[in-house]
């Protein structure tokens, strides 16, 4: 008796997810090996903070939930803060782990799966995989493990290689000098001195997460071809990812006012003296 058609999608989605959790284990203990001799070689005792600025104590200006969500957002982007290229300094090892966990914790990162997951169940791809609740499980299940992966090989990578993946704000003037910087920047990492090399950690990561991805996506998307594809279009993101990320503290200070003195009123004037 042939199988249904519920029945073998069934099948189906249970064969993905243990490939996914097959892979995913298998990258987690070769990154975090990659990681393990210079785990300790550090102490814990930098007062700077993961994104580069010197912590504060909260104030009432800006309250506790505030600073969470930026870290959370400067940590999905891997963006050291509002900090320029002249302000870099290293990371130890103790932040470039935390780092990494915060970065496998993120809910920000949680909600971006979610909505390229949605992206892919609307173009319906890939197309052998049904509609409905347990095909959008398995877009979400292949997109969280394809980050999850470049994310822990590039880990791995950079603390072997002593790369620093984290995209520091040029500092230049001129809105041409400013793209070209993140354009290259998109393929370019610091190290421990400052200068800047081609990022192996991160093309490694990107192209880990391609092309073991091949070992779950149905057929018709697990060529050698399909996975040179998916880490020339994640490339491509990256860059204009990388030119947002240059911007984006011009995009802040523009929407986000400096807050009000307390001794003004609900309009911002300060009323008379008596």
């Amino acid at each position: 008796m042939k199988p249904t058609i519920q029945a073998r999608a069934k099948n189906q989605g249970r064969g993905v997810i243990g490939r996914v959790r097959a892979c995913l284990c298998a990258v987690a203990i070769l990154g975090l090996s990659c990681a393990l001799p210079v785990w300790g070689q550090t102490s814990p005792g930098s007062l700077t903070s993961l994104t580069g600025q010197q912590p504060s104590a909260p104030t009432t200006e800006t309250p506790k939930t505030d600073q969470k969500l930026g870290k959370n957002v400067f940590n999905l982007l891997n963006m050291a803060g509002t900090r320029t290229a002249a302000d870099f300094t290293p990371l130890n090892q103790r932040q470039r782990n935390r780092l990494y966990f915060d970065s496998l914790i993120n809910p920000l990162s949680f909600v971006r799966v979610a909505f390229s997951a949605g992206l892919d169940q609307w173009n319906d791809k890939p197309d052998l995989w049904e509609q409905g609740g347990s095909g959008y499980g398995l877009r979400y299940g292949n997109i969280f493990g394809q980050y999850t992966i470049e994310r822990t090989v590039t880990f791995g990578l950079s603390s072997a290689l002593d790369e620093d993946n984290r995209y520091f704000n040029s500092g230049k003037k001129g809105l041409g000098r400013r793209i070209w910087y993140a354009v290259t920047g998109s393929v370019l990492a610091r190290h421990h001195d400052g200068h800047r090399s081609i990022a192996f950690s991160h093309l490694g990561g990107i192209a880990a997460g391609a092309f073991v991805a091949r070992a779950w996506l149905p057929k018709d998307q697990n060529s050698i071809g399909d996975a040179a594809t998916s880490f020339g279009l994640t490339m491509a993101g990256n860059v204009g990812a990388d030119v947002f990320k240059e911007f984006f503290p011009d995009i802040i200070h523009v929407f986000i006012r400096k807050p009000k003195s307390k001794d003004s009123d609900a309009h911002g004037i300060k009323p008379p003296m008596p």
